[in-house]
């Protein structure tokens, strides 16, 4: 199996050990592989979802947007 060095951020290192005291995993190095794996997983997921679809299913939701503030025209009625 091939092996890394990877510094963390002592808040990342600081989570990863409270996660093998609490028993979700074995040792630090079951869970430094099984999280990884996870991560890559996911990042592998979003980015295959990504594409046409998601960019034309925010524009439209930005184009559905409607300022509140701006009043219909030939609309007599005040509102507050």
């Amino acid at each position: 199996m091939p092996t890394a060095e990877i510094s963390l951020p002592d808040d990342v290192d600081i989570e990863i050990s409270q996660l093998v005291e609490e028993g979700e995993f074995i040792n630090r190095d079951q869970a430094v592989e099984e999280l990884l794996s996870l991560g890559v997983s996911a990042y592998t997921t979003e980015e295959s979802t990504t594409g046409p679809a998601d960019e034309d299913l925010f524009t439209q939701v930005v184009e559905d947007q409607q300022d509140p503030a701006i009043r219909n025209e030939g609309d007599d009625e005040h509102t507050l």
